[in-house]
């Protein structure tokens, strides 16, 4: 397999994790009602949509075909979600909030072994936006305690 190749499938992976925490962002916002806390996570969802459109951006410049679901981790997510739905506010939060530990994670995980491209976008932009995404989860689920 060729670096183009590497490359596009490790920003396909980046792109379906995105693409989950959109879908879970999506149902969260269904259960949330407090006004503060609506407004972070819509900030939150924005921030994985323009991540989405990126990794999309960049996986075409790669002369790849960007995913068009969020696969597998996509269905755990809504799993994770969907049970959190039922239990309130707090456990919705803490599911994104362990969505976004995993995002944080998928991108630190393989550094050393991306090409210098792909590595470049990972660190001047997807990683600096998922520490945002994760400290603003991580900041709600210890101020709803």
């Amino acid at each position: 397999m060729n670096q183009a190749n590497q490359s596009v499938d490790k920003l396909n992976e980046f792109l379906r994790g995105e693409m989950s925490a959109v879908e879970t962002y999506r149902q969260a916002l269904e259960k949330i009602s407090s006004g503060g806390t609506r407004v972070q996570l819509e900030q939150c969802r924005r921030s994985h949509e323009e991540r989405v459109a990126l990794l999309q951006r960049s996986i075409t410049n790669f002369g790849g075909q960007p995913a068009s679901t969020s696969g597998a981790w996509g269905s755990f997510a809504k799993l994770a979600e969907g049970g959190a739905k039922l239990f309130g506010e707090k456990a919705a939060i803490a599911a994104l909030e362990e969505g976004e530990d995993h995002g944080l994670k998928l991108y630190l995980n393989d550094l050393a072994k991306l090409d210098a491209s792909t590595l470049q976008l990972v660190r001047s932009d997807l990683l600096p936006a998922q520490e945002r995404t994760h400290r603003t989860l991580s900041d709600l689920k210890h101020s709803l305690h």
